[in-house]
């Protein structure tokens, strides 16, 4: 899945492991990637944007545009 919403194209895996969902974002253009867990039950869109805004970061501290 691709989120442009940033003007980066970021590829989202989500994976369910027991009550737990695991969220890695991919920035497509440098291959940084950040991993972010939470509940099954939160909503798809929260964690997926607690993962975006944790990549931003990181490519901010890396010198990157987020």
């Amino acid at each position: 899945m691709a989120n442009e919403s940033s003007g980066r194209e970021v590829l989202f895996e989500l994976t369910a492991i027991g009550n737990s969902v695991r969220v890695v974002a991919i920035d497509a253009a440098t291959g940084v990637e950040v991993t972010v867990v939470g509940p099954l039950t939160a909503p798809r869109w929260e964690l997926q944007r607690l993962a975006m805004r944790k990549l931003e970061r990181r490519l901010a501290r890396q010198g990157g545009e987020p």
